[in-house]
């Protein structure tokens, strides 16, 4: 702990006046905010004093029938042995572990409650003599309804009164079919108390974002017609109810008076969950339209999923995690493994789908470690498991909305085919003379000019003989590329045919700004391209004329381009034509000029 508040210290105190770039700024604020993290959750594991430490006395004993009383264990001479330091007791089913232990008439401070922090165990008994000989009984664990708890808690909590007699024994009584290795501390309420309140910050989150991703994925499910969004929010209920189940969250605000819904939740949420998350993963990456086998096999444990659930709601306890626990690894399994091969077989999700289920799934084989008595149960087990539960969500819910955005664009892709070329995305021919038209009216009613520009790729041969026939396949969409970085907001590109394109220039233009625009857009064309060779380049021709043009409509007037462009002479070194270049002088001036020259002839003529 005090090498965290050191690194707190030092990135607080750090000069951020004299960084150059936000980068140190965002990794020293990353390292302050892990370290910030590590600093809470060390003082939030740091665990009360252990039964064996605090009592003046302490052992424990096994009842192989299960049935002793407290009566029968304090009179007969039974072989006590002292309590283990990794907390694990060998305990079968059917069988009762006894702890007894004692304290002194003036108890220490913070010795006065016996704290069991595993809210799974079946029951738990704490035994107190009374000053006339009788035992007097607290009752707490599953089996026994929260509500009739002495200490109504999260998991088992007994107050202990100061014994009327010096050095009386306590008897605590544990029974769990599963076996036991949790810890018992003595303590007391204001440390417990503080601790609640510690822990309360993570369950908050945790229950915050199964709560948050419950919420979108019926919005979105609704809102967006996707199964996949409401298979993520029945998935993030139930990872929220089997929080709630493990952390005794559930028996304490949930259902209080059912006993054996509490007993008993715990599996059929963690199966729901697990189910859930199987056809969230399998419908996020279209896994039937992949493979039929894997869908198959994914819906036949889906439906095993449901015949454990009838199972666990009604076999005994006994039984429960030796069916419980198969399922899990088995269904663990099939997520990474759907996830790995659709991810191999180029699915763009499944790679981020896999990495967000690896922790999961190593956070749940903790677990499982954890109920079979392979690992003690600590605090940091606890809040990984759980954290990695909940960080889950937001994992999945970003993949989500990827998805999402992609098949938008997919979507406006497919509805734009009518009118934008698949292969560059510009316009195609028909939108192009339907915005040439209304160029052309709009140009007329404001009397001002645009122009409208023919673009020919004039060396696709040459670049198939030096760079192969690839190259010459991307030179109209590296030429796409060069006409919509040349365009303006307000023109606009289109590809005609395989070689052809046009560009709609709005005005008001003067001729030299056409002019201009077309040997630009000639320039940017000869530019070479980044990682290629410089004469991996789109040669191109361009023939352009203003509009409104005389005596001409718009179908006339790109017919009239598209013939200038195509009679133009390959040895041409000139790549910029207008449409009367090749015309009679007659015909190359306008009315407007021929009415200008007509008046300015007319005074000679009198003469």
């Amino acid at each position: 702990m005090i090498i965290f508040d050191r690194l707190i210290t030092a990135a607080a105190v750090h000069r951020i006046a004299g960084w150059r770039s936000a980068g140190p700024f965002l990794r020293w604020l990353t390292i302050m905010v892990c370290a910030a993290l590590l600093h809470t959750a060390a003082h939030a594991v740091t665990q009360p004093p252990a039964l064996a430490q605090a009592a003046a006395t302490s052992g424990y004993w096994i009842d192989n029938t299960g049935t002793w009383t407290v009566e029968q264990v304090v009179s007969a001479e039974l072989p006590w042995r002292a309590l283990p330091a990794d907390n694990a007791y060998a305990l079968l089913p059917r069988q009762t572990l006894w702890i007894r232990f004692s304290l002194p008439p003036a108890p220490p401070v913070g010795c006065c409650v016996v704290e069991i922090p595993y809210p799974a165990v079946d029951r738990a008994s704490l035994y107190a003599q009374q000053p006339g000989g009788t035992w007097s009984e607290q009752r707490a664990g599953d089996l026994t309804p929260v509500n009739r708890w002495s200490l109504p808690y999260r998991h088992p909590l007994f107050a202990l009164e100061p014994p009327a007699q010096a050095g009386a024994d306590f008897f605590l009584r544990l029974e769990n079919v599963h076996g036991f290795s949790a810890p018992v501390y003595l303590t007391d309420q204001a440390r417990v108390l503080r601790d609640d309140q510690r822990v309360s910050v993570f369950l908050g989150s945790y229950f915050g974002l199964s709560l948050l991703g419950f919420a979108i994925g019926l919005g979105a499910g609704f809102w967006l017609r996707d199964r996949v969004y409401l298979y993520y929010g029945i998935c993030a209920a139930m990872v929220g109810l089997t929080q709630a189940a493990v952390t005794g969250v559930a028996g304490l605000h949930l259902w209080p008076n059912a006993p054996q819904w509490t007993d008993r939740s715990l599996g059929l949420f963690a199966t729901w969950m697990l189910m859930s998350l199987l056809l969230l993963n399998s419908a996020t990456v279209s896994l039937a339209q992949r493979s039929r086998i894997l869908d198959r096999i994914v819906r036949l444990v889906v439906v095993a999923g449901t015949a454990l659930s009838v199972a666990l709601a009604v076999t005994d306890s006994a039984l429960r995690l030796s069916l419980l626990l198969p399922y899990v690894v088995l269904v663990l399994l099939l997520v990474l493994l759907v996830n790995f091969w659709t991810w191999r077989r180029g699915d763009r999700f499944a790679g981020w789908l896999l990495l967000s289920a690896i922790p999961l799934a190593a956070s749940m084989c903790l677990a499982v470690a954890r109920y079979l008595e392979w690992v003690p149960l600590t605090f940091a087990l606890a809040q990984v498991v759980l954290g990695s539960m909940a960080l889950e969500l937001p994992a999945v819910l970003a993949v989500l909305l990827l998805r999402s955005q992609h098949r938008r664009e997919n979507t406006r892709r497919v509805r734009g085919l009518d009118r934008i070329d698949p292969e560059t995305g510009l316009l195609n021919l028909p939108v192009f003379m339907e915005r040439m038209e209304r160029m052309w009216a709009r140009s007329a009613r404001l009397k001002h000019a645009g122009a409208v520009m023919l673009i020919d790729i004039v060396n696709s041969e040459q670049i198939q003989r030096d760079f192969g026939r690839k190259a010459a396949d991307e030179l109209p969409l590296r030429l796409a590329e060069r006409l919509l970085a040349t365009a303006r907001e307000i023109d606009s590109a289109a590809r005609l045919s395989g070689r052809r394109f046009g560009m709609l220039l709005e005005g008001p233009l003067q001729p030299q700004d056409a002019v201009m625009m077309a040997q630009r857009l000639v320039a940017r064309c000869l530019m070479p391209h980044e990682g290629l060779h410089e004469q991996r380049v789109a040669k191109v021709r361009v023939v352009y004329a203003l509009v409104p043009h005389a005596n001409e409509n718009p179908q006339g007037l790109l017919t009239r381009l598209q013939e200038r462009l195509s009679s133009t002479s390959p040895d041409d070194k000139k790549a910029v034509f207008t449409l009367t270049d090749a015309a009679s002088p007659a015909a190359a001036k306008g009315p407007l000029h021929r009415a200008r020259e007509s008046s300015a002839q007319a005074p000679e003529r009198a003469a």
